[in-house]
């Protein structure tokens, strides 16, 4: 495998039960891949370099955002439990988020090899794998990035709504929600909208995962703006 190492660029990929996508970042432009399928990891020519900074993200619903001051990290599973269903195996892990003062607690057991193979295939230029991450990490970490006081980020992909929606500095939902099909995925953006009073006619929707052209047509019918992160 070609393992050449390419000089101040970044790789950021999604995986799925079903597949992945990626983005490469090089000299300021990004490039993405759209959804590809799990067969064509092997011969995907932007997995056979290194980059100086990779990540990677699993969009699992086993998720738990808690803040610090309510988790002993010994009862993290439990925490878990509370909010999704985890067969016995299942092992859970922690990521802090300092910003938010919270810890995400999370399972990345969600019956799929992919990620981890992707994370032994695709490697920094230290040449460690790098730790993958459930995706509902990389919205709330978007937030820091974003300008405007009503800041919503969402994932969609393999039947489920990654949401996470605040105003200014204050984080008023960050949730994953059962949607097998766009126009479901749709429901809950505005359910969540709605309960919270924010008007999608002055606001910008921001999506990690691609978007086909339907389903941002669909979208700018109601939003100010529709930008793919």
């Amino acid at each position: 495998m070609d393992q050449t190492h390419i000089i101040n660029t970044g790789i950021s990929i999604q995986v799925s039960l079903s597949g992945y996508s990626f983005k490469v970042l090089t000299g300021g432009e990004v490039r993405s891949s759209g959804w590809l399928g799990a067969e064509r990891i092997f011969t995907t020519p932007e997995f056979q370099k290194r980059y100086d900074h990779v990540e990677i993200s699993l969009l699992t619903p086993k998720v738990a955002l808690v803040p610090d001051a309510f988790l002993e990290k010994a009862s993290a599973r439990k925490a878990l439990e509370e909010v999704t269903a985890l067969e016995e195996g299942d092992f859970v892990e922690t990521v802090s988020l300092p910003s938010l003062a919270s810890t995400l607690v999370f399972s990345n057991s969600v019956g799929e090899s992919l990620s981890k193979v992707v994370a032994q295939t695709v490697l920094p230029a230290s040449g460690e794998p790098v730790r993958v991450l459930p995706e509902m990490y990389y919205l709330l970490r978007e937030l820091e990035s974003l300008t405007e006081y009503n800041k919503i980020v969402a994932s969609w992909h393999s039947g489920y709504l990654y949401l996470v929606i605040a105003q200014g500095k204050s984080l008023c939902l960050a949730n994953v929600f059962e949607a097998p099909d766009f126009t479901t995925a749709e429901y809950f953006l505005f359910l969540g909208m709605k309960r919270l009073q924010l008007n999608p006619e002055v606001s910008t929707v921001c999506f990690r995962t691609p978007l086909d052209q339907e389903a941002e047509m669909s979208l700018y019918r109601y939003f100010k703006s529709v930008v793919q992160l």
